[in-house]
């Protein structure tokens, strides 16, 4: 599956355009974590524990989005696009969508 966030992939022809597919998770910080990334917003430097979070739900959106791309038949996905919305205090979502497309 190719993945790009361009609107074509270079050198590949689409032939078919199978429509919007996304992926997406909710996300809770861990107490503990949180407490620890806290302190360490006073004193500076990478919040290890939050950047941790965010790469494995990116991760697991754009799983949940291929799998979908991949159910449609679709060679890769175009256009890829990520947002983020908070769904609760102290939880987010992740939401990555695309198009999926048939390549020559």
């Amino acid at each position: 599956m190719i993945l790009s966030n361009l609107e074509s992939i270079p050198n590949k022809q689409v032939t078919e355009h199978l429509g919007v597919v996304s992926g997406s998770t909710v996300r809770a910080k861990h107490a503990g974590r949180d407490l620890l990334a806290g302190l360490k917003n006073v004193f500076g430097g990478e919040l290890t524990a939050y950047t941790e979070l965010l790469t494995e739900s990116r991760e697991e959106a754009i799983q949940r989005m291929i799998a979908q791309a991949q159910s449609l038949g679709a060679d890769a996905v175009v256009n890829i696009r990520f947002s983020t919305s908070s769904v609760t205090a102290g939880a987010a979502e992740l939401y990555v969508y695309g198009t999926a497309v048939k390549l020559a």
